[in-house]
């Protein structure tokens, strides 16, 4: 090994699965990390956004003169004033959309409470919210309709005159016919409701654009696909890619709101080219959670026909799912449900069907899990009603239908390939971590003495796939004997600067310290697609290995033709070269041949990551609070490049779950009303006085299809924990025929009085 020491006491080279710290934390605790609304930009102006609190209605008017007169406003706009804006740009071809586009400032209609309807500018926000405080909008109301599934009736509002509220319907598998199921030896049925989520990252959206002299744009934006706004800005601006820049600063937090080219973003850049001054808009909560984009928000019918022994014969799902009033990126979600439903189990027959729906609601997008949640909550909730059915533990139902070890690769009814994994142990590792068995006697124990808090376990095994679409990494080698690792991702939060910097020195076989990571601004970075749907170490740290073994290739290669040997004969260690007596460092060689820099792009075959969660709560039968007391979670992500990051990520999603179950749902009143001033009092988040006993527990099943074999972890919780709280909850109360997240005291309370009354109705004379 080499002598040179590492302030982490790790030998070079020696940095897969080691714990070290995120680089970024020490500059975020000290509160020296560097946002959006940090930046210092000369001569910048502030924008405000004027908002409907309306759900839907024709647009009468915008008056605009009031706001003009307050002093230090440069400007306000309506639609009426800028007719050349440009639309949102949508994830999905323009066909699929024709009709339905997304103003960027609503035009002749309103369609849902938060939508753009103006913007001011001034010199500071301040002035800018006083100015928007000024305009006054005229809406006609319209009856407005927030269900998806009531979207779908003759009789419901249509949001786009002449078209369907269906946007989009989409399957998996060929319908298995009604006879199917009156034949079939046990047949169960449930309906589940995904309340719509507000994804709440710490920072909100931030875009601050500069026009620069030579007719281009600057932009920096907190964002995870810095390479897609670019590409966006380039073509509804008409200006050459190379003459725009987007740099993405540090990021608090993203979860999927931060992928879209948003019409806030156009219309500040436009207004930036219009007035040729810098133009900044940073998004406040209340935006936050009225305007920005939403997750979930889905209606789903399930049924599960199994025979006698409990293995499952065949699985029908049907899904209303709201896109919000644009289809903008809200399809995005539905395609990984419809390949999970399988989960992790050997079902022979599975039928899907989903519609995409708009309706009156703030638009929706992937939020952390985008789709895996939703798949795995309505076969793990149904096959909870199956062991119910049959007399089965939950965990007995569950055994006897994973897919075993020796299956793998397993291709699914739906249509996916998972690649490797041992769903059996991870199941008997949660029930071990759980101490199972033991609950279940506590819980007896207090049915039949009837003393304490209801007390129920709940279990949930998943599936999911991550990784999608190709990245790009490159590593350089300089001369003053430093590293950079170029990656194509765009970290909003997961500790890319420590985990890239040791995939890379562990492939150079050099000290950490000296590979820094450059990501998140495209004239550094040449190309990439940004960091979602858990690919960035999957795929963006696998292009970065690739990348760092071809420098040593290439290194090699470099070093024979320098002394006139063959390839063969040149050694690699630790950053030193060997040609027979002769040695050189990377450094040296670069200075003596020149720069030397290899770039690599990876396009890997999604990955299926697993794991298995057991909860155990209490209900208090008085008031109707759940009590988590204790959550286990089993994850499999593949190779561990850093634990500490990964348990961070576990410990994010697995909160983001909690709130799921628990805590959260977007508040809409029956006309599609929310009020634009309230914030976190109203719209409940579990905080660290929330956090449940937690134990992880990992398994560790390499990746077949990528040189490190990581797999991705990032949502894992967000998945595994829904099913496995309500579940739980669910057995306490003694599974109630209708209990839908999120399971607040109140609905708690009212299945409780509802199992009481059918319990007084059963005695009755």
């Amino acid at each position: 090994m080499s002598s040179e020491s590492s302030r982490y006491g790790v030998e070079p080279g020696d940095y897969i699965g080691r714990r070290l710290p995120r680089v970024e934390d020490a500059r975020m605790v000290r509160g020296e990390g560097h946002y959006v609304a940090d930046l210092r930009v000369e001569g910048c102006l502030e924008a405000a956004f004027v908002r409907s609190s309306l759900a839907h209605g024709r647009l009468r008017g915008v008056r605009l003169d009031e706001a003009r007169a307050v002093p230090g406003v440069v400007g306000v706009w309506s639609a009426h004033e800028l007719p050349e804006l440009p639309a949102a740009q949508p994830l999905f071809p323009a066909e699929v959309l024709e009709g339905r586009d997304w103003p960027s400032l609503a035009t002749d209609r309103v369609r849902f409470a938060g939508q753009t309807v103006a913007v001011v500018v001034a010199e500071n926000r301040y002035t800018a919210e006083d100015g928007a405080d000024a305009v006054d909008v005229e809406v006609k109301e319209l009856p407005a309709v927030l269900d998806p599934t009531k979207a779908t009736t003759a009789d419901a509002p249509e949001l786009f005159e002449g078209l369907s509220n269906v946007v989009g319907e989409w399957g998996t598998g060929e319908d298995i016919g009604e006879d199917f199921w009156k034949n079939a030896p046990v047949v169960v049925e449930a309906s589940y409701r995904q309340p719509p989520l507000a994804p709440t990252s710490i920072e909100g959206r931030a875009f601050l654009a500069r026009p620069e002299e030579d007719g281009g744009l600057t932009v920096w934006c907190s964002h995870q696909a810095p390479h897609r706004l670019r590409r966006d800005l380039s073509s509804v601006f008409e200006i050459p890619q190379q003459k725009v820049r987007v740099v993405v600063p540090d990021v608090g937090g993203a979860f999927g709101g931060k992928s879209e080219t948003f019409p806030e973003y156009l219309v500040v850049a436009y207004l930036a080219l219009r007035l040729g001054r810098p133009v900044r808009w940073v998004e406040d909560r209340a935006e936050a959670l009225a305007g920005a984009t939403h997750g979930r928000g889905q209606n789903q019918r399930v049924r599960l026909a199994a025979d006698r022994d409990g293995r499952m014969l065949a699985l029908a799902v049907e899904v209303d799912a709201s896109t919000g009033a644009y289809p903008h990126y809200g399809f995005a979600p539905l395609f990984n449900m419809l390949r999970l439903l399988a989960g992790v189990y050997k079902t022979p027959r599975i039928y899907a069907r989903v519609r995409a729906v708009v309706t009156n609601t703030t638009p929706t997008a992937p939020y952390r899990g985008a789709g895996r949640p939703e798949a795995a909550y309505a076969v793990e909730r149904t096959v909870d009603l199956l062991a119910r059915r049959l007399d089965l533990d939950p965990a007995e139902i569950r055994r006897r239908n994973l897919i075993p070890p020796e299956a793998l690769p397993y291709e699914t009814p739906t249509g996916a390939l998972y690649d490797s994994g041992d769903y059996p142990t991870a199941l008997d590792k949660a029930l071990e971590a759980a101490d199972y068995e033991s609950w279940r006697a506590e819980q007896r124990r207090r049915l039949e003495s009837g003393d304490g808090s209801l007390l129920g376990i709940g279990i949930s095994c998943y599936v999911e796939s991550a990784g999608v679409m190709e990245e790009y990494g490159a590593v350089e080698a300089r001369a003053d004997g430093s590293f950079l690792a170029l990656s194509g991702a765009s970290s909003t939060g997961q500790g890319h600067e420590i985990t890239f910097a040791q995939v890379v020195a562990s492939a150079l076989g050099v000290d950490v310290e000296r590979v820094r990571v450059v990501e998140a601004d495209t004239d550094a970075v040449p190309r990439g697609v940004g960091s979602f749907a858990s690919r960035s170490m999957q795929v963006g740290g696998a292009a970065l290995h690739r990348a760092a073994l071809g420098l040593v290739e290439e290194a090699r290669r470099r070093t024979a033709n320098f002394f006139g040997i063959s390839v063969e004969e040149v050694g690699y260690r630790e950053g030193m070269l060997f040609a027979g007596s002769e040695e050189l460092s990377l450094p040296e060689l670069v200075e003596r041949t020149g720069p030397l820099r290899v770039e690599d792009v990876f396009d890997p075959p999604q990955a299926f990551p697993y794991g298995c969660y057991v909860a155990v709560v209490e209900v208090d039968p008085e008031l109707g609070n759940v009590r988590v007391l204790r959550l286990v979670a089993v994850d499999d992500c593949g190779l561990v490049i850093n634990p500490m990051v990964v348990e961070g990520q576990a410990y994010g999603s697995i909160m983001q779950g909690l709130g799921q179950a628990l805590y959260e749902e977007v508040p809409y009143d029956a006309a599609g009303r929310h009020l634009l001033d309230y914030g976190l009092l109203d719209y409940l988040l579990p905080t660290f006085s929330e956090l449940p006993p937690v134990r992880l527990e990992e398994m560790e099943t390499p990746n077949p299809n990528t040189p490190l074999g990581a797999k991705g972890v990032g949502e894992s919780g967000c998945i595994g924990v829904p099913p496995a709280v309500v579940n739980a909850v669910a057995d306490a109360l003694g599974h109630p025929a209708d209990l839908q997240m999120p399971l607040t005291p109140e609905t708690c309370w009212t299945a409780l009085c509802d199992r009481s009354a059918a319990r007084s109705a059963e005695v009755r004379p």
